[in-house]
């Protein structure tokens, strides 16, 4: 390849944003985080020269990847003023020996993503009018194709995924478009694992039914998901207990426990019609979302208590870009600490029928190390070592690798596991939170089926075009525009 090509910005491996994934809005990066970008491009530069490397090939390498996560623990702890209680386990050497960065950044354990999102036009071009322009309000419109909905292809995704990540297996999720004529419908998620399956000859796609449970007659929605599963291989289901209005009042929201009279009765009647059919987890948006009343973790420890043969998998963890501390009684009513009330409340222990997903809330918060080692800390600890679940909410922030190596590299300090009784983070617990978890909650086999080793992909990422970049809404009026455009409609 050319002298043009290797002296290509890519942008730096660890990606800092601002981005999200329309359900929050991006927030203006701070000092230190603009610090940590400054210092790290300082940084790459001169590693680059040291290995002998084109600014291209180390921004697309493990070292580029560990020098970014170096600038920011060093940025993090100065303006700190002290040892931060989690930070990023790379050294100096990692910065400049790429067998030294692999030993932290690298891994070959099984890795199953438990939330990803694609959009297919190619396949069902009348769409409904909720995904006609979806693709329209993304930044990824603007990957070069000649038509911008080719820029959300099944190809787009499974490149993202399964190439420039080292993700194993990945679950198709719900998006927030009416399910019916969608360009994420039934349809294209079934087309998407059709395809998997025939290029790698392996089972690494898993879909879930999208289930509204508060609109139209009850009983046929009980139907229509008792259809949905003999149509379909569904792994588990996605709700949206503060669908239909979103943002603007809630008038026809749902609790999975039905624990409020004013709510419709339908969150028993859709739990056990869930175990019914055997399909008995349930995936349920908890976090974000404005700060919906609706969107609050309340009603999971009862609805866990009530029905211990149905799992309940709490999407984002109930966070709600808030700053993430210790659990204490004082903030038991803020941020993720409210799922952890819920299960504390209702007798729902570490390790049962309660699942926290990390989906965009490990994107917001491993740019802050201390308040990432708070919540990963306190999940292992209350949720369980074996029932936190690894999710990216990709396509949204691109490729999902940078996310995985910064979870390989968290330490919770030796302060924080003294202060606040947090485990310390072993490989074996990094292994069950990357993949091994999800493996058995959804009952499939931890292997990392691919034609590649992961060094081997690893070099194939050096020689592919494109740049480190994301793809979700990147301000807060992007983000409004999303939501303005679905009002109505989970998300």
């Amino acid at each position: 390849m050319g002298a043009s090509f290797e002296e290509e910005d890519p942008g730096l491996p660890i990606k800092f944003g601002p981005c999200s994934n329309a359900e929050y809005d991006p927030a203006p990066l701070s000092p230190v985080l603009l610090e940590t970008i400054r210092r790290a491009r300082i940084d790459c530069d001169i590693n680059a020269r040291r290995m002998g490397m084109s600014r291209r090939r180390f921004l697309l390498s493990l070292c580029g990847a560990a020098t970014t996560l170096f600038a920011l623990n060093a940025c993090t702890q100065e303006s700190l003023k002290r040892k931060p209680g989690g930070s990023y386990e790379v050294t100096p050497e990692a910065t400049i020996d790429e067998d030294a960065a692999r030993e932290v950044l690298g891994g070959d354990e099984f890795v199953f993503d438990i939330q990803g999102h694609l959009l297919e036009y190619d396949l069902n071009r009348t769409v409904n009018s909720e995904g006609a322009n979806f693709w329209s309000l993304f930044p990824q419109q603007n990957c070069g194709a000649d038509d911008p909905r080719d820029c959300y292809s099944i190809e787009q995704f499974l490149e993202l995924m399964f190439i420039r990540s080292d993700t194993s297996m990945v679950v198709v999720s719900a998006l927030p478009i009416a399910p019916e004529g969608s360009p994420l419908s039934i349809e294209v998620m079934e087309e998407t694992r059709r395809v998997v399956t025939a290029l790698c000859r392996d089972e690494r796609v898993l879909i879930h039914g999208q289930a509204l449970p508060n609109v139209g007659a009850p009983q046929s929605t009980l139907d229509g998901m008792q259809a949905l599963v003999e149509a379909h291989p569904i792994s588990a289901w996605k709700v949206f207990t503060h669908y239909p209005d979103l943002y603007n009042g809630d008038g026809d929201a749902w609790r999975l426990d039905d624990g409020d009279p004013a709510l419709a009765q339908v969150g028993d009647a859709f739990i056990r019609k869930a175990v019914d059919v055997g399909v008995p987890t349930i995936c349920s948006h908890k976090g974000f979302s404005g700060g919906s009343a609706h969107a609050t973790p309340a009603d999971i420890g009862p609805a866990a208590r009530k029905h211990p043969d149905a799992n309940f998998v709490v999407y984002h963890s109930g966070f709600d870009q808030g700053v993430e501390g210790p659990y204490t009684q004082a903030t038991r009513d803020v941020g993720i600490n409210r799922l952890i009330s819920s299960m504390r409340d209702n007798g729902i222990g570490p390790n049962q029928n309660v699942y926290a997903e990390l989906g965009s809330t490990w994107w917001y918060l491993m740019r802050y190390p201390e308040q990432a080692a708070h919540t990963i800390g306190k999940l292992v600890k209350y949720v369980g070592e074996n029932n936190v679940l690894w999710g990216t909410d990709c396509i949204f922030y691109g490729s999902p690798q940078d996310q995985i190596q910064a979870l390989r590299s968290l330490k919770i300090s030796d302060d924080f596991q003294e202060r606040y009784r947090y485990p310390e983070l072993t490989k074996d617990i990094k292994g069950k939170i990357l993949g091994r978890n999800g493996a058995r909650l959804y009952g499939i086999e931890p292997v990392v089926r691919c034609e590649f080793t992961r060094r081997e992909l690893e070099r194939i990422r050096k020689e592919l075009p494109g740049a480190n970049q994301t793809l979700g809404p990147r301000t807060p009026q992007e983000a409004a525009a999303v939501r303005t455009h679905h009002e109505g409609w989970p998300g």
